[in-house]
């Protein structure tokens, strides 16, 4: 599984030759500063890194810059923690105001793998021009590098996810036979949107893996507590893997006991099982301590092993080395003001029972459920971030910068890589369609298909107008009506405008849209 000290294979061979041009010349025992994010073998465990220390920095001035969940620092310090412990005379775990005065407390330059976001890698750029930082080398903890993907790509500003996907599985030869993708067929998506069972409360699969807490998160804990950081969310038991043996032990468990069942339910949601047949393992990857190669590599050799149907296995496959790996490379080939784009003029701020995750303010069962449980977890799957929360930003206008932000800071898988392609391009359609070919907009009807929160709602997916009229199924008409011109030139959804034409209640759904406060 790995070339030694816990790297998976193939990280060496695919980024050795760009470290080794990045170090030239650079003492060998220069110590290595990894970020929160940076935490795993694919980091420490490089050979080139062999005999160097291990600077950690826990800055409170990064704790204090957002308003984050409390979940998500939580995991964040557990995370940075257990390594530093896990490492031992190796680790130098420094508590202090600012990186830079951590890094001068180090008393000579270090050498750091890029970071995640535009703004830390400046950040980075500038600590190396003072003299703090001896080395800026590629980030490690992606399959592509970014400087493939950038040849790849070339000057394009626009790409589609299934080009980019299978140039992945051949790039990398995931469940290919040859030239061609395994079983004939390179997207398996028709066998992967079943319905939730009719009357079931929960999936019925084996549960994930879950952590047992230590004295460490004990720790974290209390001083969280003492911190007294303005936060958003519940405090509650850590539920995601943050070392490498943690993330190993939870990939084993999905791959061996919720992999087979996790496709043709992956796009359905049950009120009464928040984690359904999903891997839990966004967390451990971005934080660095899953690499996507080691999770595909076993989702793949399941297969092989007859254990998961190969639906299942492409689906996994597809998050893991297709979107997750081509937002990753999105988020840098389309610059650092993509944030700001708002192509369908979307200006309004996010409601305060919105940023406040006070889902008892709704009256949707959906919106309602799905704000209680980013509350109480700060996770949802993909469903309820794009077709629950997503398409009430959209059809309501919220502003996407904003939303990127708040998804960004409530979401405990959620970093500044992430969330703006996710939310900004394919959540609300802001970039121009740069990322997606159309809005991801949906009526009640999606909803009462993909979930079972409608049969308990004071709300009818059915009804437009009147006391009961869905949020959902009126704002997606609204929607329509605000964007026509736009809607009618995309072939994708000229069909929605056409049938919005033929509505003999428009003029009343409009009036009632317009006046909603409450949802």
């Amino acid at each position: 599984m790995s070339s030694g000290a816990g790297v998976p294979d193939g990280i060496v061979e695919t980024y050795g030759d760009a470290l080794e041009q990045a170090l030239d010349g650079v003492d060998p025992q220069a110590p290595l500063w990894c970020f929160g994010d940076q935490l795993g073998p694919a980091v420490h465990g490089l050979p080139q890194h062999a005999d160097r220390e291990v600077v950690l920095v826990e800055s409170s001035a990064v704790l204090r810059r957002r308003r984050y969940h409390r979940q998500k620092l939580h995991l964040l310090l557990s995370g940075m923690r257990h390594l530093d412990d896990e490492l031992g005379d190796r680790a130098t775990y420094h508590r202090t105001a600012t990186y830079r005065e951590a890094l001068e407390k180090v008393g000579r330059p270090v050498v750091v793998h890029e970071p995640t976001s535009w703004s830390a890698l400046e950040f980075v750029e500038t600590l190396r021009d003072e003299g703090l930082v001896a080395a800026v080398l590629p980030t490690t903890t992606f399959a592509r590098p970014k400087a493939e993907f950038a040849a790849w790509a070339g000057t394009g500003s626009s790409f589609t996810m299934e080009t980019f996907y299978r140039n992945q599985r051949t790039r990398f030869e995931v469940l290919m036979e040859g030239d061609s993708p395994v079983g004939g067929k390179w997207n398996l998506d028709h066998d992967n949107r079943q319905p939730p069972p009719k009357r079931a409360r929960t999936l019925g699969v084996a549960e994930p893996w879950f952590p047992d807490e230590d004295a460490i998160d004990e720790a974290v804990r209390a001083d969280l507590d003492a911190m007294a950081l303005d936060t958003v969310g519940s405090d509650g038991p850590r539920r995601f893997a943050v070392t490498a043996d943690e993330a190993r032990a939870a990939l084993r468990r999905f791959v061996d006991e919720r992999l087979d069942p996790f496709g043709p339910y992956e796009d359905a949601v049950l009120a009464g099982d928040w984690t359904m047949a999903h891997s839990l393992l966004s967390v451990p990857q971005n934080l660095g301590v899953l690499h996507p190669l080691e999770a595909v590599t076993a989702a793949e050799q399941a297969y092989h092993d007859g254990t998961a149907r190969l639906n299942s296995v492409e689906g996994f496959v597809r998050q893991v080395l297709g979107w997750r790996e081509y937002i990753w490379h999105l988020y840098w080939h389309f610059g650092k003001g993509y944030h700001r784009n708002n192509t369908l003029g979307a200006e309004k701020k996010l409601p305060r029972w919105w940023t406040e995750l006070d889902g008892d303010a709704v009256t949707a069962a959906c919106l309602s459920h799905t704000l209680n449980e980013v509350r109480d977890r700060g996770w949802v799957h993909h469903i309820p971030r794009l077709m629950i929360l997503g398409n009430h930003a959209l059809q309501r206008g919220y502003r996407p910068s904003e939303l990127s932000e708040w998804f960004t800071t409530s979401f405990v898988d959620g970093f500044a890589w992430v969330m703006p392609p996710n939310v900004v391009g394919m959540s609300q359609h802001a970039d121009g369609g740069r990322l997606a070919t159309k809005p991801y907009a949906s009526g009640g009807a999606y909803l009462n298909r993909m979930t079972d929160h409608c049969g308990d709602c004071a709300f009818d997916p059915k009804v437009r107008v009147g006391e009961k009229a869905c949020p959902f199924t009126a704002g997606y008409w609204q929607f329509v009506h605000r964007h026509q011109d736009l809607l009618r030139a995309n072939q994708r959804t000229a069909r929605a405008v056409a049938s919005m034409d033929r509505l003999k209640d428009l003029e009343a759904v409009l009036e009632q849209e317009h006046g909603r406060r409450d949802f």
